[in-house]
């Protein structure tokens, strides 16, 4: 197996590797820069922050409340958050990134954070 520390093996690895690979490896290195959980790693109950890129932001009108749902990828796994009662929370929007803190709650096998405290990262 090659070393990643390697300059070469690093070379090689950034010209074959996809688009999608390279941004996850990205994602990854600053969410572990900012000290948070990886999403792969967050287990049901924990409390935790998770630090990555909103890839859809979705309003369910629900008879009952309405909610704002966004998938929040930090390049190991998915975490769904959600917003109860609200319609739009102004730059919560696909491409944004942020950090999400919060109990991790499982629906239909995915992670999801309800009502999360979350911090916009300035864009660069």
């Amino acid at each position: 197996m090659p070393n990643p520390q390697n300059p070469m093996s690093r070379f090689f690895r950034r010209i074959f590797a996809s688009e999608a690979e390279l941004d996850a490896e990205e994602l990854q290195r600053d969410a572990a820069e900012s000290g948070s959980t990886p999403a792969c790693d967050a287990r049901r109950g924990e409390l935790c922050s998770v630090t990555g890129r909103l890839r859809t932001v979705v309003y369910t009108p629900r008879t009952t409340l309405p909610t704002l749902e966004a998938e929040l990828y930090d390049g190991s796994d998915l975490v769904t958050l959600v917003w109860l009662g609200r319609r739009h929370i102004p730059g919560i929007q696909p491409g944004a990134s942020l950090t999400a803190r919060g109990r991790i709650a499982l629906r239909d096998h995915r992670k999801v954070i309800y009502n999360p405290y979350y911090e916009l990262e300035a864009t660069s």
